[in-house]
């Protein structure tokens, strides 16, 4: 689950390219995530995933999906985001019908303001990779709960449970 942080990230005021599935039509837009919450009114939660149609990342999509109505009875907007391509992005939503918004940071500009990419050891060798994490803001912008190197299995109900 997310827990309360004490981490003083702030949300960027860069545009980034994202995607989303609006009554069945695939819709691009750039999005600068701390003018995205004020223009909402509404707090966000923003994940990040290693890569599209993976079954972890399959997983942790759908769920969020599936309880979407939840986080925003809540109050709560969710953006997904990987380092995949809008193309990609596209291809991911369309077969899994998924209703979240992602995000494509193919420059990993996001992913380093976020501090994700990480040293990871994969069959004895190291790579940076991107650790899958969450991170929740209030309607004003602030974080109030992260999550580094979590689980994506049943994440998206330990979310609703800690924000509850």
């Amino acid at each position: 689950m997310a827990k309360p942080t004490d981490e003083m990230i702030t949300l960027p005021n860069f545009p980034m390219p994202m995607v989303q599935s609006i009554d069945d039509d695939m819709v691009e837009s750039e999005v600068v995530l701390d003018q995205f919450v004020e223009n909402m009114e509404k707090g966000l939660i923003i994940y990040f995933y290693p890569r599209d149609n993976t079954p972890g990342c399959t997983t942790q999509a759908t769920d969020f999906t599936a309880k979407l109505s939840e986080f925003d009875a809540l109050g709560y907007e969710v953006i997904g985001v990987s380092r995949d391509s809008i193309e990609s992005h596209k291809k991911f939503i369309e077969k899994h019908h998924l209703q979240i918004a992602l995000i494509s940071d193919t420059d990993e500009k996001l992913c380093q303001h976020f501090d994700v990419i990480k040293e990871k050891n994969m069959y004895g060798k190291k790579t940076l990779g991107l650790v899958r994490s969450a991170f929740v803001f209030d309607k004003n912008g602030t974080l109030t709960h992260a999550q580094r190197n979590l689980r994506a299995k049943d994440y998206a109900d330990r979310l609703l449970d800690t924000l509850s």
